[in-house]
């Protein structure tokens, strides 16, 4: 039901703003999918209400939503906008981020017509706020953790990709590299000396990682391996091969993290990849003493603001430090 749409499930003008967004603004094939996914649910209810047709059966992922072009658009008011965030709260219970994401694209698609196309002049869309986050604090593992999940991968008597692993999860816990960024690493992409290597991130936007001791250390160990006799036949320029000699895929990795977690012995605590990026990016500012705006540039955010989440992770842990001090519960008599 959530499968990414095809281009002719949509009008004309709604195949422009997709092409728009594709070549002009420069957004990932990724990104264009699911604002047209999110655009697809939004006709489907337009069309849903107008139509009479429940917004909650089997009928309403068959509708076809060819009809809604830039005029049809045009004649939708604020009030249905708030309606079908309010249908994705109640009905699809989308979270703050998915609903986030819904509006942006619509917001996108209506500043496109009536900015970009001066197809029309008012949009319904513009003064609309965006969903606000849950404020949470970003799981992470603790040093010891860590320790005990690199050692789970040195401990597996049944491991083929040893170093491999062990070198995947050692740059993760110390540079805070995305997946996919990690994923898309080149042999070309690391410097000779070993000391820093190039990363693709969000938007295109390369950068340099720097390389501590540890990262130097496996990768002279996994590149020795990379660039032994047996896989100088590879076609590809990936650093991280798989089974089949191709380049690493995303799920291959997710599916490694998840199996030396549970041997870890720390499945229960649900962490994920991008739970790593946390614990990288969270032992840095506690222990290192880096300030924040370094953090920054090392995990790649556009926004200081995305960064600073991680000094709240210190004033959390600080708060709980005071409560664990054994006079905290005396209090003076009445």
């Amino acid at each position: 039901m959530s499968s990414f749409p095809e281009l002719n499930e949509f009008s004309q003008d709604v195949q422009q703003f997709a092409i728009y967004k594709r070549t002009i603004q420069g957004s990932s094939e990724k990104t264009v999918n699911e604002y047209m996914l999110d655009l697809r649910t939004f006709f489907r209810y337009l069309l849903a209400i107008e139509n009479k047709i429940e917004i909650d059966s089997d009928e309403f992922y068959q509708i076809d939503v060819t009809s809604i072009d830039a005029e049809y658009l045009s004649k939708v008011k604020t009030e249905q906008i708030y309606e079908f965030l309010f249908y994705t709260s109640d009905t699809r219970k989308n979270m703050w981020s998915a609903k986030a994401r819904k509006l942006s694209a619509i917001k996108g698609i209506y500043k496109y017509f009536t900015v970009k196309r001066n197809y029309f002049e008012e949009n319904p869309a513009i003064n609309i706020e965006s969903p606000k986050p849950k404020k949470t604090l970003p799981k992470f593992l603790t040093l010891d953790e860590s320790l005990l999940l690199l050692q789970a991968v040195l401990d597996d008597p049944e491991s083929n990709t040893k170093e491999r692993d062990y070198c995947i999860l050692t740059l993760f816990l110390n540079c805070g590299m995305r997946l996919s960024e990690l994923v898309g690493i080149n042999l070309n992409d690391i410097d000779r000396e070993l000391r820093s290597l190039r990363v693709l991130g969000k938007g295109n936007k390369e950068r340099v990682i720097y390389l501590n001791e540890a990262c130097r250390t496996v990768l002279h160990d996994y590149l020795e391996i990379r660039l032994s006799p047996k896989y100088e036949n590879v076609q590809t320029k990936a650093l991280f091969l798989s089974r089949l000699n191709k380049r690493i895929s995303v799920k291959t990795v997710q599916w490694m993290v998840y199996k030396y977690l549970d041997l870890a012995g720390l499945e229960a605590k649900h962490f994920s990849v991008h739970k790593l990026r946390h614990t990288a990016a969270t032992l840095m500012y506690q222990s290192g003493n880096v300030d924040v705006r370094v953090l920054k540039d090392i995990l790649g955010h556009e926004q200081l603001n995305t960064t600073q989440i991680y000094t709240h992770v210190s004033n959390e842990n600080m708060r709980n430090a005071m409560e664990q001090n054994p006079l905290a519960k005396i209090k003076k008599d009445d």
